[in-house]
C-alpha cells in the first residue's frame, strides 16, 4: 500500500466519525494496537525533543524500507504515533521524503490538539523525516 493509499484509508476511517469524542477514541484505540517498544530502545537518543509527554521513535532499514517503532506514555500521543508509523513505516526513504503528509489536516486533527500536543506531533514528524533522510544513504 502506498503512503497516499494509507492516508486515504485513515481519512475514510475518521470521516465515518462525526463526533470528536469518537475520533479521539479511535486514536486511543490505534495507540493501544501499537506494539510496545522494547525497553532497550527507550533511550535518550530515541527520545523526541519538543513533546510534553515521553515519546520514543526508533528507525532501521529492512529490505530497502525504513521501519519505524515507537512508544509513548500518553494515550493520545501514542495514537498519533501509531498513525504516523502506519503511514511512513515500510517505505523507502525517498518515498517518505517525497510524500505529502495531508491526512492530519484532512481529518482536522491539528486543530483539535492542544498547542503542546500539536508541537509534539510536529516533532514526531520531523524526527521521522530526519531518520528517513539519514537512512537514504
Amino acid at each position: 500500500m502506498t503512503i497516499d493509499e494509507t492516508q486515504d484509508k485513515i481519512v475514510e476511517e475518521f470521516d465515518e466519525l462525526t463526533d470528536w469524542f469518537d475520533r479521539y477514541s479511535l486514536l486511543i484505540e490505534m495507540g493501544g494496537d501499537l506494539k510496545p517498544l522494547a525497553d532497550e530502545y527507550k533511550t535518550a537518543e530515541n527520545l523526541i525533543e519538543g513533546c510534553q509527554s515521553r515519546v520514543w521513535i526508533r528507525a532501521y532499514m529492512q529490505g530497502g524500507n525504513v521501519m519505524f517503532e515507537g512508544d509513548s506514555d500518553a494515550m493520545i500521543v501514542k495514537g498519533l504515533l501509531s498513525l504516523l508509523i502506519s503511514i511512513y513505516s515500510n517505505h523507502t526513504p525517498q518515498e517518505i521524503l517525497s510524500a505529502e503528509l495531508y491526512c492530519i489536516d484532512r481529518i482536522g486533527m491539528r486543530e483539535h490538539l492542544s498547542p503542546t500536543r500539536s508541537n509534539g506531533l510536529s516533532s514526531m514528524i520531523k524526527t521521522m523525516l530526519t531518520y528517513a533522510n539519514k537512512l537514504k544513504g
